[in-house]
């Protein structure tokens, strides 16, 4: 087989507890699976019908994946690409594009008929790919595979299972614990009151250490949203935008402080926090465990996965759930002559034991189904267990996911954050500018 490059409904909490709960409870959730063990022979999966699926004639077909095109994934994905088609006897094509790029590059190759066999898409891109009506339901195939309740429900879209999950985690805050332990900190408090109070005797620290390198670019300023739930804003609620209420008033106003004070970073996104934390310039962060491994291998410091810290969002009230938004990827496929196949594909790359254990492994992504939950090389990284128990346990979708605009939601809520920061819009001016915003896009 050889490998042709073409270029580059909502979780409930008790499913994402049922689905992270790495270490300890793993291998509970093992024994008490309803969904049976996962066959790993990719060529005889059974059906619901009890056919064997993957009878029909293996035939060639075309796998997109942004992941296809970052150093650390690119070796794991293709060595995938090149067992399957190996065992099969056909060629799998890879399709890249930069993460960026991807959604719109796909959608416009999906959409015009150009593009047929697997995907993998962000859980937030499943609805938009859906509304195309080219997805296949999988259905058939996620059955007896031992995928977590949870992470099926994250590749459903309006009950039909689009996408069979390959990763799942959520987004939340990661701290270097020696630079905590440098101002007395062991932990990060849990109450808005006492981290802020923190970041301000990170700050003292000196040598130009950002206490908390929080997004304030446009490209991810999406990230204040999970802070808006913080403060009490439900951001949808029966359909309406709550986006401009007293909650997100007072979350907005909250970020601007410490954008003043210089306990957040002014043009910051993900890839610059994640230099800034390996740097050892950064105390706090926000990531999904993806980051890790970029983070460890590009800092000069050896020992900082050691010093990896995964924390519970700080809540407003006591008894608050902490927030955190929902972070994975689903495999999904458009129909055509190679459907098939394909389908055959994703169901052995996101159950598999062997398959998903490795890819954990090398990348450090969770498992989405029991076995591989339950697995001793998963179950003995503490990293990954305590963000499951800390960030991941209460973690939930974004709520405008549902809606095929969400991107552009996003960016219309991130635009008028950012004129807050920089002094051009007053937090009430501005949210009600995102409020308007986003209601003209859902309506």
């Amino acid at each position: 087989m050889s490998i042709h490059s073409k270029g580059f409904g909502p979780l409930s909490r008790r499913g994402l507890l049922q689905f992270m709960a790495v270490g300890t409870g793993a291998a509970g959730l093992a024994a008490c699976s309803s969904q049976g063990t996962a066959n790993t022979n990719p060529s005889s999966a059974p059906s619901a019908g009890g056919q064997t699926i993957g009878s029909s004639e293996a035939k060639d077909f075309s796998f997109a994946s942004w992941s296809i095109s970052e150093e650390a994934a690119k070796p794991v994905i293709t060595g995938q690409l090149e067992k399957f088609g190996a065992d099969k006897g056909i060629q799998i094509s890879p399709v890249s594009y930069p993460f960026n790029e991807y959604l719109n590059q796909l959608t416009l190759q999906v959409r015009g008929g150009q593009f047929s066999g697997a995907m993998q898409l962000d859980i937030a891109w499943l609805a938009t790919m859906s509304a195309l009506g080219k997805l296949r339901d999988l259905s058939s195939y996620a059955e007896g595979r031992g995928y977590t309740e949870a992470g099926l429900s994250v590749g459903q879209v309006d009950g039909v299972q689009n996408g069979l999950p390959w990763t799942m985690g959520a987004i939340g805050l990661v701290a270097n614990a020696e630079l905590l332990q440098k101002v007395g900190a062991d932990s990060v408090p849990s109450s808005i009151e006492d981290f802020e109070a923190l970041l301000r005797e990170l700050k003292g620290l000196g040598n130009g250490t950002i206490p908390y390198a929080a997004s304030t670019k446009v490209a991810q300023l999406k990230d204040v949203q999970v802070w808006m739930q913080t403060f009490g804003c439900s951001l949808v609620e029966n359909g309406e935008v709550t986006i401009g209420d007293e909650a997100s008033i007072e979350a907005v106003t909250w970020y601007k402080k410490l954008y003043d004070e210089g306990l957040i970073g002014a043009d910051v996104d993900r890839f610059d926090a994640r230099s800034l934390f390996s740097q050892g310039k950064a105390a706090i962060y926000d990531d999904a465990p993806v980051g890790r491994a970029g983070v460890v291998a590009d800092s000069p410091d050896p020992e900082l996965a050691s010093k990896l810290l995964p924390a519970s969002r700080p809540v407003l009230n006591s008894g608050d759930a902490p927030r955190a938004l929902a972070w994975g990827h689903v495999v999904a496929v458009v129909e055509g002559e190679a459907a098939d196949t394909a389908s055959e594909f994703a169901q052995w790359l996101t159950s598999d034991e062997e398959t998903v254990v490795a890819y954990f492994e090398a990348l450090g992504l969770p498992p989405t189904t029991e076995e591989g939950l339950a697995a001793d090389a998963v179950k003995s990284d503490t990293f990954i267990a305590d963000f499951s128990e800390r960030i991941t346990a209460t973690a939930q979708p974004s709520p405008f996911w549902v809606y095929p605009q969400y991107g552009q939601i996003d960016t219309a809520i991130s635009e008028q954050v950012q004129a807050v920061l920089v002094g051009q819009s007053s937090p009430a001016d501005a949210m009600a500018a995102a409020r308007e915003a986003a209601t003209a896009l859902i309506s």
